[in-house]
């Protein structure tokens, strides 16, 4: 501001002095009251420029040129600057538009900036804010379990050490026993002898003197009789081989601590912060990182031979799982091959199947109450459950299991985290205390993403259920809002690398591309695709289909 009008309460017109002065003369340089000002304008000597004295005021004075006012603004340089600047060769062929232009161009960037800070920026520091105390309060009781857990794996351990040394033990007193009895029958048997050989000698002495010829005629030699020794005991010695105690190999007996924290490293965590994608009012704030095809490309199916396909889970990029409604759980490599079958351990069909981090295959068997497993062929069950039946369940990158499951009753659903055959984690309520999940006998397959959230198609509820790690309500999707038909009927549910979620919508013929905070983004749907139902995704962002009636498995590509 000019350093003329700081500090004045009210400005008073330079030509009549009396009355205020709400307009100023750029040229003249002069306070101009609303009559004086119509006078001064009508002086035709020279062209005056009148303009609003809070306008004057508000415009910035010229850096370069102290008399004059800012009344433009160059684009290139970005600086506001006057008419004088124009010419100088400071600002030579820059473009130019009036500041007042400018002002307001800079006004739509500050709303949206504003409104950016607050629906999308502050929003998430709130959330992240908020899942601290419940992620530390779960890290606490979670670390407290793993404590006890630990105590009580070391305790089995130690009993099983004391049964071994106590096993042991009992050998040497067994067979300290055996050979001291043995030793004793010896012992008696050797005095017995020692016994009666002491008595013939003193006869034979007493034959030898008295020189009776009747009696020395009658002797019988005894020597033959005691001649051989009676056996005596020769047990060999026990002895213990202790073996070099290995550090490493009882670790590996013991068990292993997964997953502990780690510091963030700022670069994942500037990758993590490039993947937001914020959507006001329909428009991208920013760019997605993996551009989509303009239409998605299938790149081979195979067919599994199944009456009816259900399910199909990535082995490998070259491998792949499929269930059907059958006994049968057939892996198959993408030439069509089938590679292994093997039968379910009731006889039953799987409701749902999954490949874990080690490479088994786990699968739901809703009628007899089971997630079993398959490794090497060999089926066992892992976990058996009471009053309650399962039917998702899928594999996380903690290595741990998530099991979508029904009470028996029919009243209430329930997501459960297993760390092997140990239930770690149980979601089941909102903050309020309201179900997160429909209680209805539909399907509820699951996913969990990269970002650790928990994504449940609910099809019982006609929407997509997604909650954080720690169980909190995140967002519900109920089907894409610009073409919204009666019901959003979603099936089986995948993610890929870019934590986008996949969601088969069987009767429609079509899977919804859907971004990590729920806002549709496309259908895959121009492909051939005739009811899919089963999905999941390759290191490379394919996707393999499993469709239901022509019981083929589709690869489709749908990133450039």
């Amino acid at each position: 501001m000019d350093p003329h009008y700081s500090g004045q309460d009210a400005v008073r017109c330079t030509a009549c002095e009396t009355a205020l002065a709400p307009m100023y003369c750029e040229v003249c340089h002069i306070d101009l009251c609303k009559d004086c000002a119509e006078k001064h304008i009508s002086d035709k000597s020279k062209v005056h420029r009148i303009v609003s004295l809070k306008q004057f005021l508000a415009t910035p004075k010229c850096s370069d040129h102290q008399n004059k006012q800012c009344e433009l603004h160059c684009e290139q340089c970005d600086v506001p600057i006057c008419s004088q600047c124009v010419i100088s060769k400071n600002h030579k062929h820059h473009g130019f538009v009036d500041i007042m232009e400018n002002c307001q161009k800079k006004q739509e960037v500050l709303k949206k900036d504003l409104e950016e800070f607050e629906k999308g920026i502050y929003p998430r520091y709130q959330e992240a804010a908020s899942n601290i105390p419940q992620q530390k309060a779960y890290r606490s009781k979670n670390s407290q379990k793993l404590k006890t857990t630990i105590q009580n794996h070391g305790d089995m351990l130690h009993q099983e050490i004391d049964s071994i040394i106590q096993e042991m033990q009992s050998k040497i007193d067994d067979n300290d026993a055996q050979y001291l009895a043995l030793s004793d029958k010896r012992e008696k048997e050797i005095k017995r002898n020692i016994s009666q050989i002491s008595e013939i000698i003193l006869n034979l002495k007493r034959l030898l003197e008295s020189g009776n010829v009747n009696i020395v005629s009658k002797y019988k030699s005894r020597n033959q009789e005691f001649r051989m020794l009676p056996p005596i005991p020769n047990v060999a010695i026990p002895n213990f081989q202790p073996q070099t105690i290995n550090r490493e190999q009882l670790l590996k007996q013991f068990g292993a601590l997964t997953h502990l924290s780690k510091e963030v490293d700022e670069e994942e965590y500037k990758e993590e912060e490039e993947e937001y994608i914020s959507i006001f009012k329909g428009t991208k704030l920013f760019s997605e990182r993996r551009p989509l095809l303009d239409v998605p490309k299938l790149i081979t199916d195979l067919d599994t031979g199944y009456e009816y396909l259900i399910g199909v889970s990535c082995l490998s990029d070259e491998k792949i799982w499929t269930s059907g409604r059958d006994k049968n759980l057939k892996l198959y490599n993408l030439s069509g091959e089938l590679l292994k079958s093997v039968q379910t351990k009731s006889g039953n069909s799987p409701k749902d199947i999954a490949v874990t981090h080690s490479g088994d295959l786990v699968y739901t068997d809703r009628d007899d109450r089971t997630i079993n497993i398959v490794s090497n062929s060999q089926v066992q069950t892992l976990i058996k459950l009471l009053g309650w039946k399962p039917f998702g369940v899928c594999s996380t990158t903690s290595h741990d299991i998530l099991v979508s499951m029904q009470s028996d009753d029919g009243k209430e659903s329930k997501i459960v985290r297993y760390s092997g055959s140990t239930e770690k984690q149980i979601i089941q309520w909102d903050e309020q205390g309201h179900p997160l999940y429909s209680n209805r006998h539909y399907f509820k397959y699951l996913c969990e993403s990269g970002n650790l959230d928990i994504c449940v198609a609910d099809n019982g509820a006609n929407a997509v259920v997604v909650v954080s790690a720690v169980g909190k309500l995140r967002f519900r999707y109920t089907g894409n809002p610009s073409n919204p038909r009666e019901v959003f009927l979603p099936y089986d549910i995948t993610t890929d690398s870019q934590n986008r979620i996949l969601i088969a919508e069987t009767i429609y013929s079509n899977i919804h591309l859907v971004d990590k905070d729920g806002h549709f983004l496309r259908y895959i749907d121009k492909c051939g695709l005739q009811f899919p139902w089963g999905l999941c995704v390759d290191s490379r962002d394919n996707l393999f289909v499993a469709e239901q009636y022509s019981v083929k498995v589709k690869k489709i590509q749908y990133y450039q």
